[in-house]
Protein backbone atom coordinates (compact mmCIF):
# COMPACT_ATOMS: atom_id res chain seq x y z
CA UNK A 1 0.00 0.00 0.00
CA UNK A 2 1.59 3.51 -1.18
CA UNK A 3 1.58 6.08 1.25
CA UNK A 4 -0.07 9.52 0.72
CA UNK A 5 1.73 12.41 1.56
CA UNK A 6 0.56 16.35 1.28
CA UNK A 7 3.50 18.55 0.79
CA UNK A 8 2.91 21.12 3.26
CA UNK A 9 4.74 23.64 1.02
CA UNK A 10 1.95 23.95 -1.52
CA UNK A 11 3.20 25.58 -4.98
CA UNK A 12 1.51 28.71 -6.08
CA UNK A 13 1.33 30.75 -9.35
CA UNK A 14 -1.18 33.63 -10.47
CA UNK A 15 -2.38 33.38 -13.31
CA UNK A 16 -5.01 36.44 -14.63
CA UNK A 17 -6.66 37.56 -17.99
CA UNK A 18 -8.79 40.18 -18.98
CA UNK A 19 -9.81 41.95 -22.02
CA UNK A 20 -10.13 45.30 -23.07
CA UNK A 21 -12.35 46.61 -26.04
CA UNK A 22 -11.12 49.14 -28.05
CA UNK A 23 -13.36 50.21 -30.55
CA UNK A 24 -17.24 50.31 -29.69
CA UNK A 25 -19.41 50.68 -33.11
CA UNK A 26 -22.17 51.86 -30.89
CA UNK A 27 -20.40 54.85 -28.88
CA UNK A 28 -19.63 57.61 -31.18
CA UNK A 29 -17.57 59.59 -28.65
CA UNK A 30 -14.96 57.10 -29.20
CA UNK A 31 -12.58 57.57 -31.93
CA UNK A 32 -12.21 53.86 -33.55
CA UNK A 33 -8.33 52.77 -34.15
CA UNK A 34 -7.33 50.61 -37.11
CA UNK A 35 -5.38 47.47 -35.87
CA UNK A 36 -2.30 49.01 -37.33
CA UNK A 37 -2.54 52.02 -34.72
CA UNK A 38 -2.97 49.47 -32.07
CA UNK A 39 -0.55 47.20 -32.92
CA UNK A 40 1.98 50.23 -33.08
CA UNK A 41 1.19 51.29 -29.46
CA UNK A 42 1.40 47.54 -28.16
CA UNK A 43 5.35 48.03 -29.80
CA UNK A 44 5.64 51.60 -28.91
CA UNK A 45 4.68 50.41 -24.85
CA UNK A 46 7.54 47.59 -25.24
CA UNK A 47 10.36 50.23 -26.75
CA UNK A 48 9.43 53.53 -25.32
CA UNK A 49 8.00 52.19 -21.88
CA UNK A 50 8.59 55.46 -20.08
CA UNK A 51 5.27 56.71 -21.61
CA UNK A 52 3.49 54.20 -20.26
CA UNK A 53 4.72 53.58 -17.17
CA UNK A 54 4.55 56.28 -14.35
CA UNK A 55 7.34 55.19 -12.18
CA UNK A 56 10.05 54.02 -14.60
CA UNK A 57 13.22 55.83 -14.09
CA UNK A 58 15.00 54.70 -16.98
CA UNK A 59 14.99 51.43 -19.66
CA UNK A 60 17.57 50.43 -22.26
CA UNK A 61 16.99 48.67 -25.10
CA UNK A 62 19.52 46.23 -26.61
CA UNK A 63 19.23 43.15 -28.82
CA UNK A 64 16.45 44.88 -30.87
CA UNK A 65 15.50 43.17 -33.85
CA UNK A 66 11.86 42.79 -35.75
CA UNK A 67 11.39 39.73 -33.64
CA UNK A 68 11.92 40.92 -30.07
CA UNK A 69 13.74 43.47 -28.15
CA UNK A 70 15.84 42.86 -24.33
CA UNK A 71 15.39 45.35 -22.30
CA UNK A 72 16.75 46.59 -18.77
CA UNK A 73 14.46 48.70 -16.67
CA UNK A 74 15.29 50.58 -13.52
CA UNK A 75 12.83 51.67 -11.15
CA UNK A 76 15.15 53.52 -8.45
CA UNK A 77 17.36 51.15 -6.92
CA UNK A 78 15.68 47.64 -8.81
CA UNK A 79 16.81 46.82 -12.33
CA UNK A 80 14.20 43.98 -14.28
CA UNK A 81 15.90 42.16 -17.29
CA UNK A 82 13.24 41.27 -19.98
CA UNK A 83 12.39 39.99 -22.98
CA UNK A 84 9.87 41.36 -25.57
CA UNK A 85 8.68 39.20 -28.71
CA UNK A 86 6.47 40.32 -31.09
CA UNK A 87 4.34 38.47 -33.14
CA UNK A 88 3.29 40.71 -36.08
CA UNK A 89 -0.15 42.43 -35.55
CA UNK A 90 -1.49 39.83 -33.04
CA UNK A 91 0.68 39.51 -30.01
CA UNK A 92 3.50 41.46 -28.01
CA UNK A 93 4.98 38.85 -25.21
CA UNK A 94 6.68 39.82 -22.33
CA UNK A 95 8.96 37.21 -20.22
CA UNK A 96 10.91 38.04 -17.26
CA UNK A 97 13.05 35.88 -16.22
CA UNK A 98 13.53 34.88 -12.32
CA UNK A 99 16.37 37.06 -11.25
CA UNK A 100 17.83 38.53 -7.57
CA UNK A 101 14.16 38.56 -5.48
CA UNK A 102 12.15 38.89 -8.52
CA UNK A 103 10.22 35.82 -9.79
CA UNK A 104 10.20 34.69 -13.57
CA UNK A 105 6.31 35.86 -15.15
CA UNK A 106 4.91 36.07 -18.12
CA UNK A 107 2.26 39.10 -19.73
CA UNK A 108 0.84 38.35 -23.26
CA UNK A 109 -1.47 40.82 -25.07
CA UNK A 110 -3.22 39.29 -27.73
CA UNK A 111 -5.06 41.61 -30.60
CA UNK A 112 -8.45 40.02 -31.30
CA UNK A 113 -11.03 41.14 -34.10
CA UNK A 114 -14.01 38.69 -33.84
CA UNK A 115 -15.65 40.82 -36.56
CA UNK A 116 -14.26 43.54 -39.12
CA UNK A 117 -12.77 46.89 -36.64
CA UNK A 118 -14.02 45.06 -33.70
CA UNK A 119 -10.73 45.23 -31.87
CA UNK A 120 -10.11 43.71 -28.33
CA UNK A 121 -6.89 43.55 -26.25
CA UNK A 122 -6.52 40.39 -24.11
CA UNK A 123 -3.87 40.78 -21.44
CA UNK A 124 -2.54 37.00 -19.51
CA UNK A 125 -0.45 37.11 -17.05
CA UNK A 126 1.13 34.32 -15.42
CA UNK A 127 3.94 34.18 -12.50
CA UNK A 128 6.27 30.93 -11.70
CA UNK A 129 5.17 29.27 -9.19
CA UNK A 130 6.42 29.68 -5.67
CA UNK A 131 6.66 27.81 -2.57
CA UNK A 132 4.55 28.60 0.20
CA UNK A 133 3.58 27.77 3.89
CA UNK A 134 -0.22 26.99 4.05
CA UNK A 135 -0.01 29.83 6.62
CA UNK A 136 0.82 32.60 4.15
CA UNK A 137 -1.75 31.10 1.50
CA UNK A 138 -4.74 33.37 2.35
CA UNK A 139 -2.11 36.53 2.69
CA UNK A 140 -1.04 35.43 -0.64
CA UNK A 141 -4.25 35.18 -2.30
CA UNK A 142 -5.22 39.28 -0.57
CA UNK A 143 -2.02 40.11 -2.62
CA UNK A 144 -2.58 38.57 -5.49
CA UNK A 145 -5.85 40.24 -5.90
CA UNK A 146 -4.22 43.59 -5.17
CA UNK A 147 -2.12 43.00 -8.24
CA UNK A 148 -4.67 41.99 -10.54
CA UNK A 149 -6.36 44.78 -9.89
CA UNK A 150 -3.41 47.02 -10.45
CA UNK A 151 -2.46 44.74 -13.52
CA UNK A 152 -5.91 45.92 -14.84
CA UNK A 153 -5.84 49.34 -14.12
CA UNK A 154 -2.53 49.50 -15.97
CA UNK A 155 -3.43 48.02 -18.98
CA UNK A 156 -6.66 50.50 -19.04
CA UNK A 157 -4.09 52.88 -18.54
CA UNK A 158 -1.98 51.41 -21.82
CA UNK A 159 -4.96 51.70 -23.75
CA UNK A 160 -5.89 55.24 -22.80
CA UNK A 161 -1.92 56.37 -23.58
CA UNK A 162 -2.76 54.71 -26.90
CA UNK A 163 -5.66 56.30 -27.91
CA UNK A 164 -3.57 59.36 -26.88
CA UNK A 165 -0.59 59.08 -29.07
CA UNK A 166 -3.40 58.08 -32.15
CA UNK A 167 -5.34 61.24 -31.62
CA UNK A 168 -1.99 63.29 -31.49
CA UNK A 169 -0.73 61.20 -34.98
CA UNK A 170 1.86 59.33 -33.07
CA UNK A 171 0.76 56.08 -34.35
CA UNK A 172 0.34 56.62 -37.87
Amino acid sequence: MGQFVINPFAGHAMKFSHLIEINDPLNPLIDTLTREQLWRGLVMRAEQPMLFVEHLDDCQLSEQSMQSVTRELRYGKVIVRDIVSYLPQLQVRYQVPKQQDIGGSNLIMTIEEPEPEMLFVRFEYEDDAVELQPAAQAEQEFYDEFRRSAYQEADIDTVRVIRELAAEGRLG
